[in-house]
């Protein structure tokens, strides 16, 4: 048995998240289905993370054990002829024994995209957000800076959520910034943990930020109220993408 670790992306519109649910097909699911099929066995897989209904990934990565002659190299080519067009495996490699996607992984970056326009896209409008009033690039990248470091973010976090109510709500960021490329804004987050939702609220009240509603300066004592009520809105799912997961390997 080898414990493969394989790098993952695919569009979410179609699955109501990574992980299993009674109410409707996952890409783990999905994945398993193809596993099945090239594997003839349908071994357990570990996601780095369980990304909600319609989010996307870019680099989402998993493991499982198996007993296969199929080289790391060509289990990517084998897995995608019986995955949907909507997942491709990326990337297959052998990582130790007790290696876990979710565990092991130090920072996972989450990336926000908006289209800054009037007008929706005909190509592209399943992966942003749009937002037609000219937003202030600037004001959201200096209020990006106030949620770097370690806080507790309760206020970027669903109600409801389990994560509250165990008041498990500290989390570390070491990186958050905005650029903006012609009208698409780019929301980058990089942590080493997330609570449910916490990059969609976040990404919503640098949003408001960026209209004015709010000051860039604002950012910490929103932090500091605990209250969701001051933060603002869950942006749709449809703008964010699981960028990458950094592991020591």
């Amino acid at each position: 048995m080898q414990n493969f670790l394989l790098t993952l992306a695919y569009d979410g519109t179609n699955y109501c998240g990574f992980q299993v649910q009674p109410n409707g097909r996952s890409v783990a699911q999905t994945f398993q289905d193809g596993l099945e099929a090239v594997l003839g066995c349908r071994p357990d897989i570990k996601g780095c993370s369980r990304t909600d209904a319609g989010v996307h990934a870019l680099g989402f990565m998993l493991n499982f054990h198996a007993d296969t002659r199929i080289p790391p190299r060509k289990l990517p080519l084998a897995l995608n002829q019986h995955l949907p067009p909507d997942i491709r495996v990326l990337d297959a490699r052998i990582v130790p024994e007790d290696f876990h996607a979710r565990y092991a992984a130090h920072t996972k970056t989450y990336l926000y995209r908006i289209r800054n326009h009037p007008i929706d896209s005909p190509f592209e409008a399943a992966y942003y957000t749009r937002v037609p009033r000219r937003l202030d690039e600037a004001r959201m990248q200096q209020a990006a800076q106030g949620f770097v470091g370690t806080h507790d973010f309760l206020a970027l976090c669903a109600t409801g959520s389990s994560a509250a109510a165990h008041g498990d709500t500290v989390r570390t960021i070491t990186a958050c910034s905005v650029t903006r490329q012609g009208d698409e804004i780019s929301i980058e987050v990089t942590a080493d943990g997330y609570l449910y939702n916490m990059v969609r609220i976040l990404a919503g009240t640098l949003c408001e930020v960026g209209a004015g509603r709010l000051a860039p300066e604002s950012i910490p004592e929103i932090l500091a109220s605990r209250d969701r009520s001051r933060a603002g809105p869950t942006l749709p799912a449809k703008g964010l993408f699981l960028k990458s997961v950094d592991y020591d390997l």
